[in-house]
Parts: C-alpha cells; sequence; structure tokens
C-alpha cells in the first residue's frame, strides 16, 4: 500500500471516530439545549452566553498561539524531529503558563469594569452574571494550559482518543443538565450551572493531561529558554493575533454589540442559532479535523501535488458535507425550532439561515487558511484577510446604530467572508503557486452548481404546499436525495464516482454473505 493510500485509510478511519462522537453529541444536544433554555429562561440563557462572550475575548492571545503551536507540532513530526519537537511542545506550554497570568489580570480589571458598567443586564441579575463570569475565567485558564497537549493529539492523529473522551464528557454534561432542570430544591440555577461546567471541564483537561503524559513521548515539560523557538513561534502568533482578533470579533465582539443596542434577550437567539450552526458544521468540522494535519505534513515533507489535492478534495467534500444536513434547514428552521424547542425568540429563524449561509461559504475556505499556516509565512496574509475580518465589527456597529434589524450583522458577515476567501486564493497564488483559477472552477464552481440543482425541486415543494409534518418528512427526504444525486453527477469527478461505486459493491457484497 502506498503512503497517499495510507493516508487516505487514515483520514478515513479518524473521520469516522469523530463522527460516531459527533453524533453521540447531537443526539444529546438536540434534548439538552431545549431542557437548558427551559430550566434558565431565556434571559438568563442570554446572560450565560454573553458573559461567557466577555471571558473570550480576552481569548485572542491564546488562540493565536493556539494555531501557533499546532502548525509547530505538526510540521516536526512531518520532518520526523524528535528532539525539536520536544523543544517545541516545552516551549509551547511555558508561553502558555505565562499567558495564563497576564490574561488573569486583565480579565479582572478591564473585563470586570465592562461587564458592570458597559453592559446590558439586568440589575437582580447582576451577582449571578460576575459568578458566570468568574467560572468562565477559570474554565479558560485551565483551558489555556491544556492547548499543547491537545494539539499534540491532533498532530499525531489520535481521533480515537478525542472521540472516547468526548463522549465521556457528553455523558457528564448531560448529568449536569438534568440535575439544573429537575433538583428537588430552590438554588441559582444560572450560578450553579456555570460552576458545575468548571468542574466537568478541568476534569477533562485532566485526562487529556494524563493520556499525553503516557503517550506522547515529547509532552514533558523542560525548564529551558529555546530562543530560535521562543522567537519563531512569538513572530508566527504575533501577526496570527490580527487574525483571532478579526475572527473574534466577528463572533463574541458583534454578540456584544447585540447586547448593548438590544438586550440579552438577542443573545439567547443568536446563541440558539449558533447552537444549531455548531451541530451541522461539525459533520464538515470533523472531516477537516481528519484531514489537516495530511495538509501539513505533505508540506513539510515537500509533497505539494498531494498537498493541493487534499486542499481541493477537502474544500469540496466538506462543503458537500454540509449541504446534505444544511439544505433541509434553510428550508425547515421555523419547524424544527419549533418541534426541537417549542417557543424561541424572536429572529432566531432568521439568524438560523443566515449564518449557515455564512458557514457554507466559510467552510470553501478552511483548507486555504491550514494550507496557509502550514508554510509559517503569514504576515502579508494576516494583515490583508485579517483586515478584511475585522470588517465586520465597525460594519456591524454601523448597521446596527442607523437602526437596521440585527439580521444585518450576518449579511455583513457573509459578504466579508467571500471577500477574504478571494484574498487567500491571491496570497497562495503567489506563495505556494496555487491555480486560482482552478480553484474557482473545481470548488467554487462545482459547489455552486452542485447547490442549485440539489435546490431546485425542495423550492418548488416549499413555495407549494403548507407548513407542517407531512412538508417537513417529505422536504428531508427529497432534500437529502436532491443533494445526493447532484453531488454524484456534477460534483464528483469520474475517479470520484468510481470510486463511491466500488465501496458501496464493497458494502453490499459484505451484507450479502
Amino acid at each position: 500500500m502506498t503512503t497517499q493510500q495510507e493516508n487516505t485509510k487514515r483520514i478515513a478511519k479518524n473521520t469516522l471516530m469523530l463522527y460516531v462522537r459527533m453524533l453521540f453529541g447531537m443526539l444529546v444536544s438536540l434534548y439538552t439545549s431545549r431542557v437548558v433554555l427551559q430550566a434558565l429562561g431565556v434571559e438568563d440563557y442570554g446572560i450565560y452566553n454573553i458573559v461567557g462572550g466577555v471571558v473570550a475575548m480576552f481569548s485572542m492571545i491564546s488562540n493565536s498561539l493556539s494555531s501557533s503551536v499546532s502548525r509547530f507540532l505538526t510540521f516536526e513530526l512531518g520532518r520526523g524531529d524528535m528532539e525539536q519537537l520536544k523543544k517545541v511542545f516545552s516551549t509551547s506550554l511555558c508561553i502558555h503558563l505565562a499567558l495564563a497570568g497576564i490574561v488573569f489580570l486583565a480579565a479582572e480589571s478591564v473585563g470586570v469594569w465592562f461587564l458592570n458598567t458597559q453592559m446590558t443586564i439586568p440589575a437582580d441579575r447582576l451577582y449571578a452574571a460576575n459568578w458566570v463570569f468568574q467560572a468562565s475565567l477559570v474554565a479558560f485558564m485551565f483551558g489555556l494550559f491544556s492547548v499543547p497537549y491537545n494539539a499534540s493529539i491532533v498532530a499525531h492523529e489520535r481521533m480515537t482518543t478525542f472521540a472516547y473522551i468526548g463522549i465521556l464528557d457528553i455523558i457528564l454534561r448531560l448529568f449536569i443538565i438534568l440535575f439544573i432542570a429537575y433538583a428537588p430544591f430552590h438554588f441559582d440555577r444560572l450560578i450553579v450551572y456555570s460552576l458545575l461546567l468548571v468542574v466537568l471541564g478541568i476534569s477533562m483537561q485532566a485526562v487529556y493531561w494524563i493520556y499525553c503524559k503516557r503517550h506522547f513521548e515529547e509532552c514533558r515539560l523542560q525548564f529551558r529558554f529555546y530562543r530560535d523557538i521562543w522567537r519563531a513561534m512569538g513572530a508566527f502568533a504575533g501577526w496570527n493575533f490580527i487574525g483571532c482578533t478579526a475572527g473574534l470579533l466577528k463572533e463574541q465582539g458583534v454578540n456584544i454589540l447585540l447586547n448593548l443596542f438590544i438586550g440579552p434577550v438577542i443573545n439567547a437567539a443568536r446563541a440558539i442559532a449558533g447552537s444549531v450552526n455548531n451541530v451541522l458544521s461539525s459533520f464538515a468540522g470533523n472531516f477537516m479535523t481528519a484531514l489537516n494535519p495530511q495538509i501539513t505534513k505533505s508540506y513539510a515533507a515537500g509533497d505539494y501535488s498531494y498537498m493541493f489535492s487534499l486542499v481541493e478534495r477537502g474544500s469540496r467534500f466538506s462543503y458537500y458535507i454540509l449541504l446534505l444536513f444544511a439544505l433541509p434547514m434553510l428550508f425547515e428552521a421555523d419547524f424544527v425550532l419549533t418541534l426541537w424547542l417549542k417557543h424561541y425568540p424572536a429572529h432566531t429563524v432568521n439568524f438560523v439561515r443566515l449564518i449557515l449561509l455564512v458557514t457554507m461559504c466559510d467552510i470553501l475556505s478552511n483548507t486555504l487558511i491550514n494550507l496557509q499556516i502550514s508554510t509559517g509565512k503569514i504576515r502579508n496574509y494576516q494583515l490583508a484577510v485579517g483586515g478584511m475580518l475585522l470588517m465586520n465589527f465597525p460594519l456591524s456597529y454601523i448597521c446596527l446604530k442607523i437602526g437596521f434589524q440585527p439580521e444585518s450583522t450576518l449579511i455583513v458577515a457573509l459578504i466579508v467572508a467571500v471577500a477574504c476567501l478571494f484574498l487567500r486564493l491571491l496570497f497562495l497564488r503567489k506563495m505556494v503557486g496555487l491555480s486560482m483559477r482552478r480553484y474557482l472552477h473545481k470548488v467554487c464552481g462545482n459547489v455552486l452548481c452542485v447547490t442549485l440543482a440539489a435546490a431546485v425541486l425542495p423550492t418548488l415543494l416549499y413555495l407549494q404546499m403548507a407548513d407542517g409534518i407531512v412538508r417537513f418528512l417529505l422536504m428531508c427526504v427529497l432534500t437529502v436525495l436532491c443533494s445526493a444525486t447532484a453531488i454524484y453527477f456534477i460534483g464528483c469527478s469520474r475517479n470520484e464516482r468510481d470510486f463511491i461505486k466500488n465501496r458501496f459493491i464493497s458494502i453490499r457484497h459484505k451484507f450479502s454473505l
């Protein structure tokens, strides 16, 4: 078996394990999201999400470092340099320990001030909001310590570990939610919920630490100063800080703007839409988690032909996976939310549809982002693409300031996402020789044709039938059939169709025995 065939088999196996975890989590989430919303109430649910967002504002530096750690660990694994790998891990752990102290000081000063003086939170819930803030900060601090360990698991492509530990985390999270919802005695549910989640988060991170120390030789802390690695990782993280800041402002920054202009109820609507989006996009996200290490390793090994193939196919098939699940939701968002939650805040349906459209656009850039990070040359890229992403925040502020509906913030995000896709292609064409024309034709044009073809019959059904369970069931069947047919005949090359056909024949043969 060739190296590329082994890599393809590894990607498929890792993707399968991540899907096992995701499907289990999705089934639990469909139940628990409704229970949490009912147990906390719309207002407290919105407060929990927006206060957690304030803490996330301090993760700008850590996010940039996380990308740096993942890139350097995976790159050294691709080169097979164990000594350098040990130095990279030890340096990254020291950086995160120092960063935790800096973030703690910033959060306890600026963060507490902003929470208590600037945010729109009912006076009688401000005490609980402060408890949520402190709990979120503690969880964030322990999460910082774990970044190098989690990055090591991804770099080694041990997705089975993520699957098993993730399932354990989901089960324990379910017990917490059931306790909050059905405990027979009186307590402040918002405060207790946030504290229990902190305990769970620390416990899960401890499991990751123990696993890494037992299985990976490089996961040991050495109190030594490696000047060249500090300089390289610091420079990479520094420029990557621009992109991470832009991404954070796009999500949490705009969420805070919605709170300041409208209030916590709109944050609850956006949080519900975000939960739906996270569930659906995780189908494609798991595929990308399994694929991305191979892109970095193929770049480190100088195998550009295989790398370009992974980038193009990864973009197309991650989009196809998302399309299969997003298309019925785009048509039937109102019915699904009513069936799932019974009652939900205003604007939630529009938020769900628009967030899915933004995600469908962003997913075409995922492999491009990973390829760019793999090169390690990100200064000019971050100045241009990060600068464009930063426009989400001021443009959203302008839209809300002049009185536009809250949905306008997601329309801004969609326009910016399209612009960033073109900028990424321009930079990668110059840096690694990625053909912009080929990508637009083979990936963007391909998925656009597939989407239009898959949406024709469902659109007719949506316009002709009244809302209800019958239309919902027919829509689910029709969208899946239309999407699968369009993907197979329009989206796949001849070799890909032959591969799918042979796999189907092989599976059918096994079941017929």
